[in-house]
C-alpha cells in the first residue's frame, strides 16, 4: 500500500527540483548567456577572452557575468588585475553539452 506522506513528500520534492531546474533554465534562456557558458565549458576564461568569442563589449560581458555570478553559475578569481570565471554550478555542464550536440555540432 502505497503512504500518503511519502506521496506527499515526493511531489513537494519533485515541486522543488521543477522550480530550480526552471530558475537555471531562465538564466541560461538568455543567448548571450548561454554562449558565454558554452566559452567557459572547457575551463576558466577571462573577460577579454570572453568578449572575443562572443564579439561582445566589455561592460556588455561584465554585466552579464555579474548576473549569471549572482544566480551562482560561475565563479570568479582575480589574478592580479584579471578576473578570471568558470563554471560553478557542475549540474550545467551536461545541460550545455547535450544542447551544443543537438543544436551546435553541424558536420
Amino acid at each position: 500500500m502505497v503512504n500518503p506522506m511519502d506521496m506527499i513528500e515526493k511531489a513537494n520534492a519533485m515541486d522543488a527540483a521543477a522550480g530550480e531546474a526552471a530558475e537555471l533554465l531562465k538564466v541560461l534562456a538568455n543567448p548571450a548567456r548561454l554562449r558565454i557558458m558554452c566559452a567557459l565549458l572547457p575551463g576558466e576564461q577571462c573577460v577579454g577572452d570572453i568578449e572575443e568569442a562572443l564579439g561582445a563589449s566589455q561592460s556588455y560581458v561584465s554585466g552579464q557575468l555579474a548576473k549569471m555570478r549572482a544566480e551562482g553559475l560561475v565563479s570568479a578569481t582575480r589574478e592580479g588585475r584579471v578576473i578570471r570565471y568558470r563554471i560553478a554550478d557542475q549540474r550545467v555542464h551536461p545541460i550545455l553539452e547535450r544542447l551544443y550536440e543537438v543544436f551546435c555540432d553541424i558536420d
